[in-house]
């Protein structure tokens, strides 16, 4: 697997599963008929260093991005996004994603990565901690999942 910047070209080979993973609402904190433009201004928002993962065949397998999480004098704390292809589950790429991510963080000078709204019930919750992010607090019942209900939003951190 290839990991590298995104260029602009690549957000046709990840919108589809951008659209996928946001639609179903169980994740992300964002609106599920977000449009495909509104997607793009989110994800490849200047400021932003989008990666995409790449298999052996040159598909597009998963997309993440850094993006400083506050301003000012916080703007050391960085933020981050990740998404997987569902279809491509459980191969290891968001794990491959995530360290990439933490390194190129690092490198950049940023001190710490925080998530601001994980959803409790989201599998990536055990990577996240698996990786050395801890829970700072949890919103309860703060998202209106699908299946499971109203859930908790965690807010996560690791020191770089």
């Amino acid at each position: 697997m290839l990991i590298r910047e995104a260029a602009a070209d690549d957000w046709p080979r990840i919108w589809p599963f951008w659209h996928r993973i946001v639609a179903a609402g169980e994740t992300y904190t964002w609106d599920p008929g977000t449009s495909e433009e509104a997607a793009r201004a989110l994800w490849m928002a200047p400021g932003k260093r989008v990666y995409v993962a790449e298999d052996a065949t040159g598909a597009v397998v998963g997309s993440a991005y850094v993006t400083p999480n506050y301003g000012g004098p916080a703007a050391r704390v960085a933020g981050a996004g990740f998404m997987v292809d569902p279809d491509r589950a459980g191969l290891g790429i968001g794990r491959a994603l995530a360290e990439h991510i933490l390194a190129a963080a690092k490198a950049d000078g940023y001190r710490g990565m925080v998530f601001n709204a994980v959803v409790e019930t989201n599998p990536a919750v055990k990577l996240w901690t698996a990786l050395g992010f801890t829970v700072l607090g949890t919103v309860p019942d703060a998202y209106e999942h699908p299946r499971h209900g109203w859930v908790g939003l965690h807010i996560m951190y690791k020191a770089l």
